[in-house]
């Protein structure tokens, strides 16, 4: 990596800290807002949660294209001035319609900025530190999430709509202060696919398609993110509180040790994870989450005491965490060497669209099923878990060794290299 390479992405990692911070301010606290201090209602707060779904199943396909023949750096600017106008217009809205608006406009926003930002680590880093890139991206995702929430927490008032207020402002000036950071940022000429904008976009899709791989890896992709991610908030949720009678307390101590693990686990476990086949790593985390589903269906269904359950059901995020953290130097840099030249911002949009749709069918699966129906709630997402390892290790047949374990190829080149100055006094 060049220092002109390390200098723009410790930008990029500036920029994922600040972004994360931001949506951490507001995004636990829109039900509430919505719903209660602007009293419109239930009904309408959830639709401002499913606009955010929607507006990002839009937009993400169009991004894609965009980064390919723009730039990640162009995008991700409009992304964020995109997402700051949402966020403030927000804050300030006291109508639904007005209200959905921005909540579209700051959906389609934080959509963007996912691909972009990955496309733009990709740019900066190379085969062999794109692993540490990631989970580096991850960490501090987590960590401005956790102290965005935590603050936010702390300076909302749900009797104040002028807390609210503040919370959005904060959230926009994250995003304008990330527009500047990031605007200044020297990034490296990455290759850019040209042609005619609508027969260039039916190409990259159709060869997208063709690439089975990225097929496979699309599949595993919806099924990590429905299984695990989808149900965070919702089914799992439903379920520890209605089977298991886990206080709100509670269930903030479980989401918080997950944070934790991910946090304290990730440059740990980035070690183990660098070593071994990535194909292998995706299997070994459905295990870990088919134990964290067997370890929910023992709080729930047990019977156990309060204490046993409520321990149980915090060891169930935890490992969840700890496969989000085996997960985050795993897929993303995958994607990134499964696109061809040129065509890593499609890949990466794609990835991301599939990602928002497991984000939008998981709830709406996991919610009714936790809340209701407990023993084939864990039954199910068990049996899910088990599947990931199953797709898991297609995808490695699928994958060249250099794909499935980026060390091979740095081995190989020192094996060569020794090889060729051993064998050079007898060549001459």
């Amino acid at each position: 990596m060049t220092r002109a390479m390390g200098a723009a992405m410790r930008r990029i990692h500036v920029g994922n800290a600040l972004s994360a911070f931001g949506l951490g301010f507001t995004v636990p606290y829109l039900y509430v807002y919505v719903a209660q201090v602007r009293g419109l209602g239930a009904m309408t707060a959830g639709l401002v949660l499913a606009v955010f779904a929607v507006a990002a199943l839009i937009v993400l396909p169009f991004a894609g294209r965009a980064i390919v023949r723009r730039g990640p750096l162009p995008v991700l600017l409009v992304a964020l001035v995109t997402a700051a106008v949402g966020a403030l217009s927000l804050g300030l809205s006291s109508g639904a319609a007005t209200v959905l608006l921005s909540a579209a406009a700051l959906g389609a926003g934080q959509a963007v900025m996912q691909p972009a930002l990955a496309t733009m680590i990709v740019d900066c880093s190379t085969a062999e530190n794109r692993s540490r890139a990631f989970a580096t991206q991850f960490f501090l995702q987590n960590l401005g999430l956790g102290v965005g929430g935590l603050i936010g927490g702390h300076l909302v008032d749900p009797t104040e709509a002028s807390s609210f207020v503040l919370l959005f402002a904060i959230e926009a000036a994250m995003f304008l202060l990330l527009v500047v950071v990031m605007a200044t940022a020297r990034m490296p000429h990455a290759p850019r696919v040209g042609g005619a904008p609508a027969q260039s976009a039916k190409a990259s899709w159709k060869q997208l398609l063709g690439n089975r791989a990225m097929v496979q890896l699309c599949v595993l992709g919806f099924v990590l993110f429905f299984a695990c991610y989808g149900q965070f908030e919702s089914g799992l949720s439903a379920y520890g509180v209605e089977a298991a009678g886990i206080s709100t307390s509670a269930l903030g101590t479980a989401l918080a040790a997950n944070t934790l693990v991910i946090v304290v686990a990730q440059f740990a476990v980035l070690r183990f994870v660098e070593r071994r086949k990535r194909s292998r790593v995706i299997a070994s985390v459905g295990l870990i989450w088919a134990v964290a589903w067997a370890v929910a269906g023992y709080a729930g269904l047990g019977d156990g005491s309060r204490t046993m359950a409520t321990a149980a059901f915090i060891s169930t995020y935890a490992l969840f965490g700890l496969g989000e953290a085996m997960l985050s130097p795993t897929l993303a840099p995958l994607v990134a060497d499964l696109a061809p030249t040129g065509m890593a911002g499609q890949y990466n949009s794609a990835f991301a669209l599939v990602k928002q749709l497991a984000l939008a069918v998981g709830p709406a699966v996991g919610g009714p099923l936790g809340a209701s129906l407990h023993a084939p709630y864990v039954v199910i997402f068990l049996l899910f878990s088990l599947g990931i390892t199953v797709l898991a290790v297609r995808l490695g047949r699928q994958l060249t060794d250099v794909q499935n374990q980026p060390s091979v190829a740095r081995s190989r080149v020192v094996v060569q290299g020794g090889a060729a100055a051993g064998q050079a006094p007898a060549h001459a």
